[in-house]
């Protein structure tokens, strides 16, 4: 790494480093335990781990386990990149370096995996449960979430654009799925 390159860089992690401690301050200030914000997100976090607990398929649970991490990851991943870019952010977080942890790493995974886990049971097409959840989602969840104060979306993002995301990412997940399936499939061919 030449001079140039360096110094371009330590710049860019002080940036970073600045940026986190004024998070921090912000979640501090605004977003903390004393708020109820912190409390409904905790439950948004909390209620659904607690349903899947109790209605997941233990027949199936690797499958659907996986699944549910799959979608997990690449919302984690979408959320990064549009919170990065602007495009939307949560004004209220229970942890103030992840910011979207309550819906990337509960509220969406495990709605998704429970029809996952319906569809597979009763042998009922996934794409367009999937589609009715992304709508439920992007028409519905998450307007509430901005009317009450919990999302907040900017530039050209709108409700169908996050429509599209959900349902973009809860086929992704499937396709993802459905391919690591498959190659499990065929090993046991060659055992």
């Amino acid at each position: 790494m030449n001079d140039q390159q360096r110094s371009f860089f330590d710049r860019l992690v002080s940036i970073q480093e600045k940026y986190t401690k004024e998070a921090q301050e912000y979640w501090s200030m605004y977003s903390g335990l004393d708020t109820w914000q912190f409390w409904v997100i905790l439950l948004m976090l909390v209620v659904p781990l607690i349903i899947l607990y109790f209605v997941i398929d233990r027949k199936r649970i690797f499958i659907i386990g996986f699944f549910g991490f799959a979608v997990h990851m690449l919302f984690s991943y979408a959320d990064a990149i549009g919170i990065r870019f602007g495009l939307w952010s949560y004004p209220y977080q229970i942890l103030p370096f992840l910011p979207s942890f309550s819906l990337d790493g509960s509220i969406i995974p495990v709605a998704i995996m429970l029809v996952f886990q319906w569809t597979l049971k009763h042998d009922k097409n996934y794409y367009l449960y999937a589609t009715l959840l992304a709508l439920v989602f992007g028409f519905g969840f998450k307007p509430l979430l901005t009317a009450i104060g919990l999302f907040q979306s900017y530039k050209w993002v709108n409700y169908f654009h996050i429509f599209l995301i959900y349902l973009l990412l809860y086929i992704g997940g499937y396709l993802l799925t459905r391919l690591f399936m498959k190659w499990q499939e065929s090993d046991r061919e060659f055992e």
